[in-house]
């Protein structure tokens, strides 16, 4: 018996009992589904998360307080550590440095208000974060030197106050309690429950410094960001900054009171968390694929019982125990096969439903159907067709046609 005739009697018996069949067939077309659009949103949500911190900027490297845990008693990153990181001589592969320091509150207007993160940055936030303003300027040296009453909205915000984020340079908006007179408004850079950078404003270092976010020192910040001059200097720029810092902080070798992060360390960390999550969603959706293949094996051990005298004949008409095998394996895996073409089409579609529902709630995942993610759940169905079919195949070619032709 060659395969083309095993398949289309494979066809013709499993026709015969429609409904079961298409019972047996919606267990693999809901594990193939299930596989396809959790992975599919698990890796949407992946590239989500690192396109938002690949668009902080390029060949960053970020430096905060704190350090190993035998260090007890950590000296704050100051002013005037960033002057020594942004100094050429000591640091040659630093192209630029922007101090942070960072806080939250109350922005509102005219009865509006939201919560949100206030950082107090300088000029050279711009160009080294990708900071880009859609409309207005951005904050320059003379706001920095005049301690000026001025601030940069971020889209969002901008949005939950005035409804829009055009036409809004030269309003007035209050910052728990003090009036600020709107700069421009940061272009759009995506957010997600990950990192939203849109959800935050922006003001002159100094006034923030004197007026908002008060620390015990003056001159301590929260975050150094430093720019590599190239993206293949950046290990060399740590190494440099963190011989400035030792130097400065009077430390070891070992016991840093400081933090070094480069842009990489943030992205495979989230790469991480997100495959991690992605193999779990996936494993758990793998567990319907299972099921499927249990009720495919239910189903032909049914079709065995039922057709044992059908067997009995076939042998005692010299048909071969081999013969016998590859027909009822056939039946099963043309049952995971249809299964798992129906489950793409059912995987694809959930997955596009999702990435509209997100995009309407202003969640940026788009899921990432790849073609690997598609043979992976087509080849799993099939495997599962196949090794949930060897037993009830196994016993139906080894039945004694004397025994099968008697069976009533």
């Amino acid at each position: 018996m060659n395969v083309w005739s095993s398949f289309l009697e494979a066809l013709e018996s499993l026709a015969s009992n429609k409904l079961r069949s298409g019972l047996t067939i919606l267990g693999i077309v809901i594990g193939v589904a299930a596989v396809i659009a959790m992975v599919s949103i698990g890796r949407g949500a992946e590239n989500t998360i690192t396109g938002s911190i690949q668009g902080i900027g390029t060949n960053l490297i970020f430096v905060f307080q704190g350090g190993t845990e035998e260090v007890r008693n950590p000296k704050p990153i100051t002013l005037g550590d960033a002057n020594a990181v942004g100094d050429h001589f000591q640091a040659p592969s630093v192209s630029g440095v922007a101090p942070v320091l960072m806080g939250d509150g109350k922005v509102s207007f005219a009865g509006e208000s939201a919560v949100t993160s206030i950082e107090g940055v300088t000029p050279e936030s711009g160009p080294i974060r990708n900071l880009v303003v859609s409309e207005g300027e951005f904050i320059g040296e003379e706001h920095l030197l005049g301690i000026a009453s001025v601030v940069l909205l971020g889209s969002d915000v901008a949005d939950k106050l005035f409804g829009r984020t055009e036409g809004l340079t030269g309003e007035t908006v209050r910052i728990e309690g003090q009036p600020f007179r709107v700069l421009g408004v940061l272009e759009s850079k995506g957010g997600s429950s990950f990192s939203n950078q849109d959800d935050r404003v922006l003001i002159p270092l100094t006034t923030a410094q004197t007026r908002l976010i008060r620390r015990t020192t003056r001159d301590r910040i929260d975050l150094l960001v430093v720019q590599a001059v190239t993206a293949q200097a950046v290990e060399q720029a740590r190494q440099e900054i963190s011989d400035i810092l030792r130097t400065r902080h009077r430390t070891a070798v070992g016991a840093d009171d400081f933090t070094i992060l480069t842009q990489q360390d943030f992205l495979d960390t989230a790469r991480t968390i997100t495959s991690v999550l992605t193999i779990f969603l996936g494993g758990v959706a793998a567990i319907s694929l299972l099921v499927g293949g249990i009720g495919i094996m239910n189903i032909m051990l049914v079709s065995v019982t039922e057709r044992t005298r059908e067997i009995g004949l076939r042998k005692a008409l010299g048909a071969r125990k081999i013969d016998i095998l590859i027909q009822f394996l056939t039946e099963s895996s043309v049952l995971s096969m249809f299964g798992g073409m129906i489950g793409i089409g059912l995987g694809w579609t959930i997955s596009y439903i999702v990435g509209r529902i997100a995009a309407a709630n202003d969640t940026a995942i788009n899921p990432a159907i790849g073609l690997d993610t598609i043979l992976l759940a087509t080849l799993f169905s099939t495997a599962v067709g196949l090794f949930f079919g060897l037993y009830p195949a196994n016993r139906a070619a080894n039945l004694e046609p004397v025994e099968a032709l008697r069976y009533e």
